[in-house]
């Protein structure tokens, strides 16, 4: 009889408690948004199509103009057909440099928001992501300003356009696209709730149990 009660209590349960970290879908898509971002960026800093008009195209970094375009040029300009560096007025400049500064402070929140899905632990993982916020905070931040000045500063010099017509190309609405998924990235890093990422499981776990019984 004490040999069948040493049997039975030989393994003994005791109860642990486990976190497990569950990646929220949000965090993914707000990664995919801030890559979106980048791929916009790229394409609006190549573009000459911010600003167009009638045999005039104009960019942040260089303005082009096609073999059958009307004389005068905008902006008193003297050149052959083709394109040449940006023209060195102040607006220009300064929506150039902060759609740079965009593009960097996206490439760091989209950066921040992948080493915070691949890291293990919670603590690292929400620092990562509290980074990635104020970084794409920051470059939602210039890319508005940039598309602000941008327009209202040439409307001061319409007068030198030399043209009747005047019309924003797909660059400049593609920086209103990034604006726009870079503000879907960080309402989805705010939204999604620390704790919602924290979960405590229950686990029972057998342990022999070493019993001396002298009959």
């Amino acid at each position: 009889m004490v040999q069948m009660w040493e049997e039975n209590n030989r393994m003994a349960s005791t109860t642990m408690i486990e976190t497990v970290t569950i990646t929220r879908p949000l965090k993914v898509i707000a990664l995919i948004c801030g890559l979106l971002v980048i791929i916009l960026m790229v394409l609006g800093l190549a573009s000459a199509d911010w600003l167009m008009a009638a045999g005039w195209r104009q960019g942040l970094f260089m303005h082009c103009i096609d073999p059958e375009a009307p004389t005068p040029l905008p902006f008193d300009i003297t050149a052959q057909p083709g394109c040449y560096a940006a023209r060195p007025a102040p607006y220009i400049k300064a929506a150039a440099g902060l759609c740079v500064a965009t593009l960097a402070a996206d490439v760091c929140g989209a950066l921040l928001t992948g080493l915070g899905l691949r890291s293990a632990d919670h603590r690292t993982k929400f620092r990562y992501y509290r980074f990635a916020v104020l970084a794409m905070s920051l470059a939602l931040m210039c890319i508005l300003i940039a598309l602000v000045i941008y327009p209202v500063c040439f409307a001061a010099e319409l007068n030198l356009g030399n043209r009747s017509v005047w019309e924003f190309g797909w660059a400049y609405g593609v920086g209103w696209g990034a604006a726009i998924f870079l503000f879907g990235a960080v309402v989805l890093l705010l939204c999604d709730k620390e704790s919602e990422e924290l979960y405590y499981k229950e686990r029972k776990v057998s342990q022999p149990l070493n019993y001396h019984t002298h009959a």
